[in-house]
């Protein structure tokens, strides 16, 4: 399905929205429990988020300035819905909502209740219900900000004009504030003067630490840095930053604690922009880590799902590896597939990768080819070491070359130090009880690990001979969709918002991509294609599998309905990107559905 806006206002659907429920409860509403009917005259917007998802990191960020624009009308409820294990624990979401600067109510949802109950399939999803209690749209992926503002507006009209609109504060109540030295630590370096430099990401600067990895001695980056990650030293003596969220890379000088940006334009990469060029001039998406490696800074492009490269001779930025499709595809760099690279290490001949939506350790080697050593796909994940074709991680974050050619994985959702020995083969784990370790840096003999939630450096030594855990596997709590063997009909609805329209001005306006993990469970239809529907034929000899589809659509602002002024003084019509990656685990079953609808923006009539 694929329509464009027509230029009479569409009729909007009714269907009344579900009952909130969540076993974890509330968060940010001073210990109050809500329903439905508490927001009843506010427009509310549900959004479905998990804390691993960059995309939703990036929505959280959409969605800021319609909140402080509207927000005597508008309530924002994070519903979390937990892909990994570990993101079912209450806890470790009371730290997400402060990590991330969630300042709206979040409704925590580990057995994914409200999730069922709206038929999401994606995250993130973005749903509105009217005053009234009304579901009127349906959005997933990010780039979608511009629509809902409008859709809001028109909701502010209609129902003041109804007397259903009730305005005045929301029900956010924000948290008391704690005070330790550092907050959510992201990445750590040892500097050569034997301190420690830290990223200390919810307070958006860069702390120095004495040698005991303890003491204060300063912070850096008043207001140059949003959620900065990854930390490198350059040859010039100068140490690399990725302030992620501003979509940036800047160097510090370790002896003045200047700060200059790089590379970026503080601008989110979208599908269309340029992937290669001068560093200030092309916009990155949501960098977490960085390392100097073959002559290059190397990237960690988790918004993207790819490796970029920042060559500081020339001042030029590059895609190395990755096609921004998001799931685990060996082979040549410009064919493979990464799925969040969150974390790099330089070892050699080597580039140690921490993939950390497919809970994979990979490497890319000197000839531009992309490996995988532990891990196995989007949805399996968990604790047992052993052999690495068997052996399972649950969303590490960070990765330290060892002096041995081994490795150590921060495995962040499973609270350990894992090591991979490519030698073997095989996977240990070197220490437990951590608390969602993001990083580790050698210093000496021992290991200095980043426990992000315990918000401190916690030194360790390496042991002689590593622990071996059996442990257990898991995958995500998603259901499986069951369908019918045989033909498929998939449809991605897209309605372009009211008063825009599709963008063929540069040819055609919407991108579909489709393939499966086991590849045979597609006997037709995978590949891409610019029509947002396809018929697809399912394997009856492939009883389950996961279905992989990227969809993107541009829209513009109709010149017959206003138009935009540039900084220049032109006219022109304001462009917006709608994108949307989705897993779709399917079970093959006679009975089973014959047409899947995703929808990325609008509401599913058929």
């Amino acid at each position: 399905m694929n329509a464009a806006a027509s230029p009479a206002p569409r009729r909007r659907a009714r269907v009344r929205a579900p009952e909130l429920a969540g076993k974890g409860g509330w968060l940010n509403t001073g210990g109050k429990d809500l329903r439905l009917a508490d927001f009843r005259g506010r427009v509310l917007i549900l959004d479905f988020w998990t804390f691993c998802c960059i995309n939703c990191l990036h929505v959280l960020d959409e969605l800021r300035e319609l909140e402080e624009k509207h927000c005597d009308t508008t309530v924002v409820v994070g519903v979390h819905s937990p892909k990994f294990v570990h993101e079912a624990d209450h806890q470790a979401v009371v730290d997400a909502v402060e990590r991330y600067g969630v300042h709206h109510p979040v409704l925590d949802d580990p057995e994914l209740a409200t999730w069922k109950q709206y038929a999401v399939r994606a995250w993130p999803t973005l749903v509105v219900i009217d005053p009234e209690g009304y579901v009127v749209a349906q959005h997933a992926g990010e780039g979608h900000a511009h629509a809902i503002e409008r859709l809001v507006e028109q909701l502010e009209a209609e129902h003041e004009a109804k007397g259903t609109l009730r305005r005045g504060d929301g029900p956010y109540v924000p948290p008391e504030p704690v005070a330790t030295d550092l907050r959510f630590p992201g990445k750590a370096l040892r500097l050569p003067s034997g301190r420690f430099l830290v990223s200390d990401t919810t307070r958006h600067q860069l702390v120095e630490l004495e040698a005991d990895g303890e003491t204060v001695v300063r912070r850096i980056g008043d207001g140059d840095f949003r959620e900065p990650q990854g930390l490198a030293l350059l040859p010039s003596g100068k140490v690399i930053v990725a302030d992620t969220v501003n979509h940036a890379l800047r160097t510090v000088d370790p002896g003045t604690g200047a700060v200059e940006r790089v590379a970026g334009t503080g601008r989110q990469w979208w599908q269309g922009s340029p992937t290669s060029g001068p560093a200030l001039e092309v916009d990155l998406s949501s960098p977490w880590d960085v390392a100097w490696w073959q002559g290059r800074v190397w990237i960690a492009m988790a918004g993207v799902h790819q490796l970029w490269t920042y060559d500081p001779e020339t001042g030029t930025v590059e895609v190395a590896a990755g096609t921004t499709n998001e799931g685990l595809v060996d082979g040549p760099a410009a064919e493979a597939w990464f799925a969040q690279p969150s974390g790099l290490a330089a070892a050699g001949d080597r580039l140690w990768i921490a993939d950390s939506e497919t809970s994979a350790l990979r490497w890319i080697d000197t000839g531009g080819v992309v490996h995988t050593a532990v891990g196995t796909g989007l949805f399996d994940f968990g604790h047992r070491d052993g052999d690495a074709g068997q052996a399972l991680l649950q969303h590490p974050l960070g990765v330290t070359a060892l002096p041995d050619g081994s490795v150590a994985v921060s495995d962040t959702y499973n609270h350990a130090l894992r090591r991979y020995d490519p030698a073997t083969g095989e996977v240990t784990t070197l220490a437990t009880d951590l608390r969602e370790p993001s990083g580790a840096v050698l210093d000496g003999g021992e290991i200095v690990v980043v426990e992000s939630a315990r918000h401190r450096l916690t030194r360790l030594r390496l042991p002689e001979e590593a622990v071996r855990v059996e442990g257990v596997a898991h995958r995500t709590q998603r259901a499986a969709t069951e369908v019918a063997p045989g033909t498929l009909r998939l449809d991605v609805v897209f309605q372009a918002p009211e008063g825009q329209k599709l963008d063929t001005r540069y040819g055609p306006s919407t991108r579909l991509l489709v393939s499966s993990t086991p590849p045979e469970l597609l006997a037709k239809g995978a590949g891409a294609g610019t029509d947002l529907f396809r018929e697809l034929e399912l394997d009856p000899a492939v009883t389950e599998g996961v279905l992989h589809v990227s969809a993107m659509a541009a829209s513009c602002d109709d010149p017959a309905g206003g138009t935009s002024r540039s900084e220049t003084g032109g006219e022109y019509p304001a462009c917006h990107v709608h994108q949307q990656d989705w897993g779709v685990p399917v079970r093959l079953t006679r009975d089973g559905a014959s047409r899947l609808p995703l929808v990325l923006a609008g509401m599913d009539d058929a």
